[in-house]
């Protein structure tokens, strides 16, 4: 899948992964090889805040929480990397929660 989609400078990947408890989301410029921003329901943002976090809930709070450091560092437009995984449930939710917090995909 990373082979099809690649992050520039003007628009980084936004790289997700699910385990069974945890969501993490990043994005990554891959010219340089670095993150430029990361969340996760591990994130001290969220710690607290989650009564489970491997829901949709709590796929919702890591799309706002990616976006707004996105947005704080001036990236407007990412390349959804879904990372093989199917469009539905937890993908799903972090998705359209970046995209109403201003990400462009």
């Amino acid at each position: 899948m990373r082979s099809q989609v690649k992050g520039t400078s003007q628009r980084p990947r936004l790289n997700v992964f699910r385990s069974l408890k945890h969501l993490y989301a990043q994005a990554i410029e891959d010219t340089t090889g670095r993150t430029l921003a990361s969340a996760s329901t591990k994130s001290p943002e969220l710690k607290g805040t989650l009564r489970y976090s491997g829901n949709v809930e709590a796929a919702k709070k890591v799309g706002e929480l990616i976006a707004k450091k996105c947005l704080e560092k001036g990236i407007q437009k990412v390349v959804f990397d879904r990372n093989g995984y199917l469009y539905h449930g937890r993908i799903k939710a972090l998705a359209e929660a970046a995209r109403a917090s201003g990400l462009i995909f």
